[in-house]
């Protein structure tokens, strides 16, 4: 068995994987905006105490973990939504936790295990879109990830879609994970509704299934929706994948959201090659996705 950690923008998640991909056993951390003071300590704290525990009871091969960003060598070279720059992560924990540690992109992760066991396996050609704290993105082609050398690139979340727009965490303007992204759709939503940071997101999902109707929530809903579209167009006309498979926590709105955003694809003028249906599933892995991926590096 392996140990698969997603380190996400929000929270950290640590479960055993069994050799047919299954987490047979799963624990969960928030990163709240206090711990971003002393990010690395906290990670590393709660990751150390939590394999070790696994490591005591069950007979463990490796450790793979997925990480929002660009990793290479061992080490998250960019990590926007998290503040990490340059950090030797595997060196780090390799020094308290005697097993092999391999690290990866988050979203190319949480691909590669669609890709096997999820939502993307009877397709040749993908997409794979992350919608959490950001949007990360992935391209798997006949089950191979698309090769982009030394950084992983598929950043989508950091193609422009708004001139001088919001500021990203990236260091430029109208990203569009500042438009698309679930954390934007939520923060938005609190805002509107006069919440504040402490509402979790099912709270967000009961208060929309109660009160659909309210004009508010409409407004939110509709200009995400179309922001979300101006993004995923761009990345239509560039790959004209099969599929398009949307994973994080996304897939938890999806009987909100899904139907909405491929109507207005299909209505609006966006996309260069006009279709009568548009081929767009949720994630089936869940937020599982990261930790079972990464165990397939």
């Amino acid at each position: 068995m392996k140990i698969g950690v997603d380190l996400g923008g929000s929270h950290i998640g640590i479960g055993i994987v069994n050799e047919k991909g299954y987490v047979i056993e799963k624990s969960e951390r928030r990163i709240m905006q206090k711990d971003r003071k002393d990010i690395k300590n906290i990670i590393e704290n709660y990751m150390v105490e939590k394999i070790k525990d696994i490591i005591e009871t069950n007979e463990i091969s490796e450790i793979g973990i997925a990480i929002p960003g660009t990793t290479a060598n061992g080490k998250v070279i960019k990590s926007v939504n998290l503040g990490l720059k340059n950090y030797s992560i595997v060196q780090r924990l390799e020094q308290k936790i005697n097993l092999p540690i391999k690290i990866a992109n988050d979203c190319r992760c949480a691909a590669i295990a669609e890709n096997k066991y999820g939502a993307l396996k009877k397709y040749s050609r993908e997409v794979f879109i992350t919608l959490g704290t950001g949007i990360g993105g992935a391209v798997i082609i006949n089950d191979k990830p698309l090769d982009t050398g030394e950084y992983p690139g598929c950043e989508f979340g950091h193609m422009v879609i708004q001139k001088n727009g919001l500021q990203c965490n990236c260091g430029k303007k109208g990203c569009f994970e500042k438009y698309g992204s679930m954390k934007a759709f939520k923060d938005n939503l609190r805002k509107e509704l006069g919440l504040d940071e402490k509402t979790r997101g099912q709270d967000l999902l009961d208060i929309i299934r109660k009160d659909q109707e309210n004009p508010k929530i409409k407004k939110v809903i509709n200009e995400y929706i179309e922001n979300l579209s101006l993004g995923i167009s761009n990345i239509i006309n560039i790959f004209e994948p099969e599929v398009i498979g949307i994973g994080g926590s996304f897939v938890y709105f999806s009987d909100i959201l899904l139907d909405k955003l491929k109507e207005n694809l299909l209505q609006k003028e966006y996309l260069f090659n006009q279709r009568k249906k548009i081929n767009i599933v949720q994630a089936i892995l869940g937020n599982d996705a990261g930790i079972i991926g990464s165990t397939m590096l």
